[in-house]
C-alpha cells in the first residue's frame, strides 16, 4: 500500500468514526447538554471577567489621559495651623515667580499654565450657576488636549491686561444659556462681568468623578487681580515634551523649587507634584493583576467542566460497552475506538466553548451597560477559551477513550 492510498484509507476510517461519534451525541441530546454546560459556564465567566476587566482599564485609562498629554502637576503643599491640616494646595508656596523659573530652567518642560482657581456664582441669562472658575495661560488648552466647540482661546495679551474675557465649559454654558449660543455673551462672575470668547468641547467626568465641563476659563491674572486678590498660585500644570523624560523633569522640577524655596535637607517639600504617566502606570498594573485573577477565578470552572465531560464519559463507556464489542468484532482497530470517543469529548468541549464565548460577550456587554463604560471583548481572550475548550476535550477525554480501546471484545460481547 503506498502512501496515498493508506491516507485515503486513513481518511476514509476517520470520517466514519466521526459520524459514529456525533451519532452517539445526537442520541443523548439532553446528557450532550448538560455535559456541555460545565464548558459553557466556565468560558463565559472568562470571556465576561476578561471583557469586564479590560472595560473598566480602558475606562480609567481614558480618564487619566482625560487630563492630558505628559502631565505634570505641581500643587502647594498643606497648611498647618493650631493642629489642624487644612489640605494640599492650602500652603502659600507657589508663585508666579515659581513658574516662570519652571519654564525657562527645565529643558523638557514644552508648556506651562499656572492656575489660580475659586468656586464662584456665575449670572447670565436672568440664571445663576455655581461654578469653578479656572484661572489659566493660554496653553492650558493645549496642555489639557482639550479642543473648542467654538469661538477662541484667550492670548497672551489678555493674560498681561487681567482682561476680563472667559472660555466657558459645555455643562455651564447649558445651565446659564440653555440652546443659546454663548460665544459673544456676558456672564457675570461676582460683580466683574465677562465676555464669552470661546466654547469648550465636552469631556465628561474626571478621575474624582468632578465633571469637567463646569468651569469657566479666563486669564489667571484675572482671578489673582480681581476675584481672589490672591498672590499665590493653587498649581502649576506643566507638559512635558516626551513620556520618557517626565521622571527627569519631575526631578528637575523638584530641585529648582526646593532651591527656590531655600528648602534644606532636613525640610520636607512645601509642594506635591502629581505625575500623570506614574498614576497610569499604576492604575494599569492593578487593572491587569485584577483581570488576571478574576480570569483565573473563572477557569476553575473550565477545569471543573472538563472533570464533568471525563465523568459522563466514563458512564458512556460503561453503557456502551457492548457497542464497543460489537464494532471491535467486526472489524474496527483499538485506535477507531478511541478516535471515536476523543471526538465524543472534543465535539462537546468546542460546542460547549462556542455557545459560552456567545454568552460571555452577553454578559459582558450586559455588565458593561449597568456598570456604564464599554466592556473590551478581546480576540485574544475568545481564541484562548476555544484553545482551552479543545486542550480539555483531549486532556479528560483520553482515560475514557483509551478505557474504551482496551476492552476485550469477548467480555465486551458478553456484556449486559
Amino acid at each position: 500500500m503506498n502512501l496515498l492510498e493508506y491516507l485515503r484509507t486513513f481518511l476514509l476510517r476517520a470520517g466514519q468514526t466521526t459520524l459514529i461519534s456525533l451519532r452517539a451525541l445526537r442520541r443523548n441530546k439532553m446528557r450532550s447538554m448538560l455535559t456541555a454546560l460545565g464548558i459553557i459556564i466556565g468560558v463565559a465567566s472568562v470571556v465576561a471577567m476578561v471583557a469586564v476587566g479590560n472595560g473598566a482599564q480602558a475606562n480609567i485609562t481614558s480618564k487619566v489621559s482625560a487630563l492630558g498629554q505628559n502631565l505634570l502637576t505641581v500643587f502647594a503643599g498643606s497648611r498647618k495651623a493650631g493642629g489642624v491640616n487644612s489640605g494640599l494646595g492650602s500652603a502659600s508656596a507657589l508663585t508666579l515667580a515659581d513658574a516662570d523659573a519652571i519654564s525657562r530652567e527645565v529643558t523638557d518642560v514644552v508648556a506651562i499654565s499656572p492656575e489660580a482657581s475659586t468656586t464662584a456664582q456665575a449670572i447670565a441669562n436672568g440664571r445663576n450657576w455655581s461654578t469653578t472658575v479656572a484661572g489659566e495661560s493660554p496653553d492650558y488648552l493645549k496642555i489639557r488636549d482639550w479642543k473648542l466647540a467654538a469661538g477662541s482661546m484667550f492670548a497672551d495679551r489678555e493674560v498681561r491686561g487681567a482682561a476680563k474675557v472667559a472660555v466657558i465649559g459645555s455643562k455651564t454654558a447649558n445651565e446659564l444659556f440653555g440652546p443659546l449660543n454663548p460665544v459673544g455673551q456676558t456672564v457675570r462672575v461676582g460683580n466683574i462681568p465677562f465676555v464669552i470668547i470661546g466654547l469648550l468641547e465636552s469631556k465628561g467626568a474626571g478621575m474624582g468623578g468632578q465633571n469637567q465641563d463646569d468651569r469657566i476659563v479666563i486669564p489667571y491674572t484675572t482671578v489673582m487681580k480681581r476675584i481672589t486678590g490672591e498672590k499665590y498660585l493653587r498649581s502649576i500644570n506643566v507638559q512635558v515634551g516626551s513620556a520618557d523624560r517626565m521622571d527627569i523633569a519631575q526631578q528637575q522640577i523638584t530641585s529648582l523649587l526646593r532651591q527656590r524655596h531655600r528648602l534644606t535637607s532636613d525640610h520636607d517639600d512645601d509642594f506635591n507634584i502629581f505625575n500623570q504617566k506614574e498614576i497610569a502606570d499604576t492604575v494599569n498594573s492593578i487593572s491587569k493583576v485584577i483581570t488576571l485573577l478574576l480570569g483565573s477565578i473563572a477557569g476553575i470552572s473550565l477545569f471543573v467542566g472538563g472533570i464533568g465531560i471525563m465523568n459522563i464519559m466514563l458512564v458512556s463507556v460503561t453503557e456502551r460497552t457492548r457497542e464497543i464489542g460489537i464494532r471491535i468484532a467486526v472489524g474496527a482497530q483499538p485506535g477507531d475506538i478511541k478516535l471515536q470517543f476523543l471526538i465524543e469529548a472534543i465535539t462537546l468541549s468546542l460546542l460547549g466553548g462556542l455557545i459560552g464565548v456567545l454568552c460571555g460577550v452577553g454578559a459582558s456587554r450586559l455588565v458593561g451597560m449597568v456598570a456604564d463604560f464599554q466592556a473590551v471583548v478581546s480576540t485574544g481572550s475568545i481564541l484562548l477559551s476555544f484553545g482551552v475548550s479543545f486542550a480539555i476535550g483531549v486532556f479528560f477525554g483520553y482515560y475514557p477513550a483509551r478505557k474504551a480501546a482496551a476492552l476485550d471484545p469477548i467480555d465486551a460481547l458478553r456484556y449486559e
